[in-house]
């Protein structure tokens, strides 16, 4: 069976894995939010950056497939669970891509109910936050703009991602 991991976050521009293949894909009925904070990668305990995750909504949501090989897939998998352990769950879902049948892919979600999801706040709020923070991974304003410009390459726009972008440019 074949194994597909779909990113839609810091996964669209830095994998740090091994794939056998990737492709820009979206998955429907979700819409991306940087509602999640992260203590781990993008900031710290006490002063946690904020990172996306995805909301149920009618909407599409753009981000980068990748087909894992089978000779890594466990040990990519593991890492991936590491990677993604501060409050995602694995759901599995359909990625549609513009020229290539469907997949079943598995994507990293966060939800609500987990003990770091932040939730909505002003994107002013947001950008400030997101300012201020660096973790082990990084800036957290990295993550951001790194995601902007990836979508940009790709022809995608995603608003909420764009819009903050812009606010983090601007100061």
């Amino acid at each position: 069976m074949t194994t597909w991991v779909f990113g839609y976050g810091s996964l669209v521009w830095r994998p740090a894995f091994p794939f056998a293949e990737r492709r820009p894909g979206f998955v429907h009925g979700w819409k991306r939010r940087f509602w999640q904070g992260s203590s781990d990668h993008r900031g710290v305990p006490g002063a946690p950056g904020r990172v996306v995750t995805l909301l149920r909504a009618k909407a599409i949501c753009w981000g980068m497939a990748y087909r894992l090989d089978p000779a890594t897939e466990d040990e990519t998998l593991a890492r991936l669970d590491v990677r993604e352990q501060g409050g995602y769950e694995r759901v599995l879902e359909d990625v549609h891509f513009r020229a290539h049948p469907t997949e079943k892919a598995l994507v990293y979600i966060a939800t609500e109910t987990n003990p770091s999801y932040l939730g909505p706040a002003p994107l002013s709020e947001i950008a400030a936050q997101i300012r201020a923070s660096t973790g082990p991974s990084g800036p957290n304003i990295e993550y951001v703009l790194e995601l902007a410009r990836a979508f940009r390459e790709m022809g995608v726009v995603d608003e909420h991602v764009e819009e903050l972008a812009r606010l983090l440019e601007r100061e």
